[in-house]
């Protein structure tokens, strides 16, 4: 992974880049006033729902939530990831990423060594196939197109201990970054041979497209009589500085370059099934690399579609997966997100389903698979009588704790209205805690406090009107803590953007909040705004004093006055006039 980058280098970039013209080149803006609008491209309308707004340096859709700055634009529309991200801004703006120590750190140092190595890796093993009989008879045996050849790179490891070895390791250098690349494996006197031999090989990409891994399957020469090469049938590589299997998606990028917009995602177990898939037509087939869904492979899958279908075997083996599947899906079921299960009849499998039966038959099959809510309840009833309190008492205990991971909305809610009518207890749905300005029982507080946080959140250069210590932090009003954390992030970070500041909150439970914020039309030019900011903060102080006043006065009834309060409780009933004026 990449060192850490500096959240000031976050914020220059994001100040030396203009938020229209990045989405201007992905989405047909037009200007509105002050702001500019389109139809949202992450999810379909009939009417201009999405708005990009030059000055705060942010976009916002008022149809489906989707908010952000130039960062997670690029993060959502073309599905990268942050660091990606921040590479193309960088480009972009003409400028080196920085890491914390001045420099990239380890292990991504070498990385676009590692990347160029195994791209020419990928180039020896898509030559090799064209050079043994055996495993070209493989792929037509197969039945694999030549066009899903080239699509995917297939290529061939040949029966060799050093044939990827010799051809690339040419020196001491890339001998080291083979290795490193998981590409050669240690004998037990320390000797270094070819990892993969003799396997029909499958190049793993990253979702810029460029080689971070392979699968190889392994193959009989039966021309030579099966030299019964040794090792699993399937083989990956092992976990580098490129590649961490629980993260990546074979055909994905494949997936991605098809599809401008995805329109769902099929998840499948094999690599044989994404190419046999892609070549009958349904070109959103990915796979997992020997491994269980993860939580990350849950967030990329979502970050690309918002429907997913998983594609198991319907035996005990394939339930077990479809349910580590949920368990990773439930937390980021997001309202407009859906997930099905698709069970594969014994014995069979995607790519010999889809030859039998074409896509008309595999589409059929799709329309008819399990909807996670219905696959969520069929599991933890399982075994589980419902004709009985203690049935419907053990299904609650089961349900309730994975139900409390979805993010609210009518999902969530949803679900567990079904957990009520099944079990016929009351389900209490846990709620997330409340957003500052709503948390207040004193209206006018709140809105004193909203006014101050709306104000610094849509003009955050406010902050340096303001000179520490804040009195006001002392006051005992929801919202406070977050307006003292707005307030020092601000000040400490000078060139934070409206944009730059929601990025900074993504993923907090004041994310949501503050974002409405964010949007909210002030209609105050930029001094009336000053003068307003100011003046919260110092009837916030006004009433901070007020706080203290009573504080002391009710010590002072308790008889546990101590001296310097005195003092002080006589200066402040000195000034109380000051205090209450508004």
């Amino acid at each position: 992974m990449a060192g850490r980058i500096p959240e000031r280098f976050v914020d220059d970039l994001l100040a030396r880049i203009d938020i229209v013209d990045v989405i201007q080149e992905r989405v047909t803006l037009k200007k509105a006033g002050r702001d500019w609008s389109a139809r949202c491209p992450f999810h379909d309308e009939r009417s201009a729902s999405f708005t990009v707004s030059p000055a705060k340096q942010f976009y916002h859709c008022f149809g489906c939530g989707a908010h952000g700055s130039a960062i997670r634009f690029l993060m959502d529309y073309d599905r990268l990831e942050f660091v990606d991200a921040i590479e193309e801004l960088a480009a972009r703006a003409g400028v080196k990423v920085e890491y914390e120590g001045g420099a990239r750190q380890a292990p991504r140092e070498d990385a676009g060594d590692l990347y160029d190595l195994l791209d020419s890796a990928a180039a020896f093993y898509r030559k090799q196939l064209g050079l043994h009989a055996h495993a070209r008879a493989y792929v037509e045996r197969r039945e694999i197109s030549p066009a899903m050849l080239e699509r995917f790179n297939i290529g061939f490891a040949p029966e060799q201990w050093d044939g990827l070895k010799s051809a690339l390791g040419t020196n001491t250098q890339r001998l080291t970054l083979l290795d490193k690349a998981g590409m050669l494996a240690s004998g037990d006197r320390g000797n270094k041979y070819d990892r993969f031999r003799n396997r029909i090989m499958f190049p793993i990409l990253d979702r810029r497209g460029r080689t971070i891994a392979f699968g190889g399957r392994l193959i009989a020469d039966t021309s030579a009589g099966d030299n019964k090469t040794e090792g699993p049938k399937y083989l990956n590589s092992p976990e580098t500085p490129l590649f961490h299997k629980g993260r990546e998606l074979f055909g994905l990028w494949q997936v991605r370059d098809t599809h401008q917009k995805i329109p769902r995602l099929l998840v499948v177990e094999g690599y044989m099934d994404v190419v046999a898939l892609h070549q009958f037509g349904l070109t959103q087939a990915v796979a997992t690399l020997g491994t269980a869904t993860t939580s990350d492979h849950a967030e990329i899958l979502f970050r690309n579609a918002a429907d997913v279908y998983f594609c198991f075997d319907g035996d005990r083996a394939g339930k077990q997966a479809a349910w580590r599947a949920v368990e990773s899906v439930l937390p980021r079921m997001r309202d407009g997100r859906q997930a099905w299960f698709l069970f594969i009849p014994d014995g069979e499998d995607p790519d010999t389903l889809i030859r039998q039966e074409g896509i008309e038959g595999f589409e059929q099959r799709l329309k008819q698979a399990t909807p996670l809510s219905e696959f969520f309840f069929a599991e933890t009833g399982k075994d589980v009588n419902l004709a009985s309190i203690d049935g419907k008492a053990r299904l609650a205990e089961r349900a309730r704790p994975m139900l409390g991971q979805i993010p609210d909305g009518a999902f969530r809610d949803l679900m567990f209205a079904e957990l009520e009518r099944l079990s016929g207890a009351k389900s209490a749905i846990p709620q997330s805690s409340p957003a500052p300005e709503r948390a207040s029982p004193r209206p006018a507080q709140r809105s004193l406090v909203r006014s101050a946080i709306t104000l610094l959140v849509q003009n955050p250069a406010l902050a340096s009107e303001l000179q520490p210590p804040w009195t006001f932090s002392e006051l005992r009003q929801p919202g406070i803590a977050l307006l003292v954390e707005l307030i020092g992030l601000c000040r400490e970070r000078p060139s934070l953007s409206t944009g730059s500041l929601l990025e900074h909150f993504a993923g907090r439970e004041e994310a949501a909040a503050l974002n409405k914020l964010a949007r909210a039309d002030l209609l105050v030019d930029t001094e009336s705004g000053r003068s307003e900011f100011l003046g919260a903060i110092a009837q916030l102080d006004v009433q901070t004093s007020q706080q203290r006043l009573d504080d002391l006065i009710a010590r002072q009834l308790a008889g546990t006055l101590a001296d310097p309060e005195r003092d002080e409780l006589r200066q402040l009933m000195a000034n109380k006039p000051a205090h209450r004026r508004r």
